[in-house]
């Protein structure tokens, strides 16, 4: 049963103000079928004084009665119409949050800038030759399930969700990456700069590029001293900072992307040609690595 803050409502609100009544709601719902003189006997009171409060709980539709065939005769069978009364007042403290979802392939970015060591391979197959960036024009890059570059940045953009009225709250990026070595090192640490809408967040620096065991998704072909699998890394800006996996990345809030004003959403990873850590980076699409995705885009709007 849910009630406003309105005339139709009042009759609930004074049923519930009496400890009598009150007893008998609990009664029932601890006990069904049970009649007016029962009633009475538990609790207490005369029949005529039961009656009267049955009385005003049957006015706020909070109990039924049922005449039932008894021993004695017909009798009046007290039951519960309710299990739960929610109070709604006019003005909403807490908004509704939506969420919009998008997964990118790692071959879908829009714009790159790479430098050698890279490339990218398919589920299948390479993708044209290693460590010659211009393949990352290569129209089969829509395929890509791994990529990776020593320098430079990869850049993919969604449309913007938002309508009119909407207000962004929380956005989540999440992607399987490690840093890049030649064939592989499990510590060769790389920071990696993450920007949306050319804002940047953030660094993190990503440990290494790991091969100490297969990928639980990486293909057989895919050679064993070759980057197998990387670390499940979590951003999210919201109203108050950044962060990657409950760790602050920088101060920006998700109101200084301006999300509400821009026709798309876009996601930058970058090393940085005067990184501390110039270790490059690897992304596992959902064919590579451990985790069976691709870039995932989570964002939460209240209207």
């Amino acid at each position: 049963m849910e009630l406003k803050t309105d005339e139709q409502s009042l009759p609930v609100y004074e049923a519930l103000a009496n400890k009598t009544r009150l007893d008998i709601l609990n009664l029932l719902s601890e006990e069904s079928n049970l009649n007016l003189s029962q009633i009475a006997e538990k609790l207490k009171l005369s029949n005529p004084m039961i009656t009267k409060h049955i009385k005003k709980l049957l006015e706020a539709r909070l109990v039924k009665i049922e005449k039932k065939a008894g021993i004695s005769g017909i009798q009046k069978i007290v039951s519960l119409c309710t299990e739960e009364i929610r109070v709604i007042l006019p003005k909403k403290l807490f908004p509704d949050f939506f969420s919009h979802s998008s997964s990118i392939g790692l071959g879908l970015y829009t714009d790159y800038e790479v430098l050698p060591t890279c490339g990218l391979v398919s589920s299948t197959k390479s993708i044209g030759t290693f460590d010659q960036p211009k393949y990352f024009s290569d129209n089969n890059r829509i395929n890509a399930s791994l990529l990776w570059f020593s320098e430079g940045f990869v850049e993919y953009k969604i449309p913007n969700p938002l309508g009119e009225n909407d207000h962004p709250e929380v956005l989540e990026i999440s992607a399987e990456m490690s840093s890049e070595f030649i064939f592989s090192n499990n510590n060769w640490p790389s920071d990696i700069t993450f920007l949306v809408n050319n804002i940047e967040i953030g660094t993190y620096t990503i440990p290494g590029n790991y091969s100490d065991v297969r990928g639980l998704l990486t293909p057989e072909w895919w050679d064993d001293v070759l980057s197998q699998y990387g670390l499940l890394k979590r951003i999210r800006i919201n109203r108050y900072n950044s962060s990657i996996d409950g760790e602050t990345l920088s101060d920006v809030t998700i109101a200084d992307l301006n999300l509400s004003s821009s026709a798309t959403i876009s996601i930058k990873f970058l090393i940085k040609h005067d990184a501390e850590h110039r270790g490059g980076l690897t992304l596992f699409g959902e064919a590579f690595g451990n985790h069976p995705q691709n870039i995932d885009i989570n964002l939460y709007y209240s209207n």
